[in-house]
């Protein structure tokens, strides 16, 4: 006779999957701190014993929580609500508010800039040039777009680079209308196939080649550059 499985005892409503695929249950007492307030998720981290709770989208982790000890929760909330009725808090906020607008204020103008460097149009394009470059930075640079324009991994040189050439790839080629076969590497030589047809098309503005406006890729793009940059 065949050995009878076991019958997991684990209740499904306190099952949880970590990133690495590893099963537990959530110990009794415990309460799940819903996502959305970001410095009580820190404190409840940094209090001691938690589990993350996530689900994958894509390439993309999802956070649903974190399950915690219910003390240490209320704990956390109750200080985080004492110090946001400190008036001396909303200041702080709005000082930091003010400050990032700043920083994203001088980083765009520093972005657009690169842009332009990087477009080296002719000054028979110089116009043109300047508002591709601002339609770029406009779509590449709020905070959270998720854009390369957001990395620190490489230098702001790079990420106007690539910024501009994942832009092009979106509006004046074809790109997101493909049916790109899931093959592994297929769609990165479809990327790299397009990146160079894009680069010709910017050695032609480089040049100062005359193009009839009606012909002008860069022109239509300007009028629809609403697409995302995957």
């Amino acid at each position: 006779m065949g050995t009878r499985q076991k019958r997991s005892t684990v209740d499904p409503e306190r099952r949880i999957e970590d990133p690495d695929g590893q099963v537990a249950e959530i110990p009794s007492g415990w309460e799940l701190l819903a996502p959305g307030d970001p410095a009580a998720t820190r404190r409840v981290k940094a209090a001691g014993d938690h589990r993350l709770m996530s689900s994958r989208k894509g390439r993309r982790r999802i956070s649903l929580g974190v399950w915690a000890p219910r003390e240490t929760i209320a704990r956390v909330q109750a200080d985080l609500e004492q110090e946001r009725a400190d008036p001396a808090y909303q200041r702080r906020l709005d000082a930091g508010r003010a400050r990032r607008e700043r920083e994203q204020a001088r980083y765009e103008e520093q972005f657009q800039e690169e842009v332009v460097a990087f477009l080296d149009f002719h000054e028979a394009h110089g116009t043109l040039g300047e508002r591709v470059a601002a339609a770029i930075t406009r779509h590449a640079i709020p905070v959270g777009s998720g854009t390369v324009a957001r990395t620190q991994r490489i230098s702001v040189e790079r990420r106007a680079e690539a910024a501009t050439i994942a832009w092009l790839r979106h509006q004046t080629t074809e790109y997101d209308n493909m049916s790109i076969a899931r093959v592994r590497g297929r769609r990165r030589e479809v990327r790299r196939e397009l990146a160079r047809r894009s680069r010709e098309l910017l050695a032609d503005y480089r040049l100062g080649v005359v193009i009839a406006p009606e012909r002008c890729p860069l022109q239509g793009a300007l009028g629809s550059a609403t697409r995302p940059d995957r």
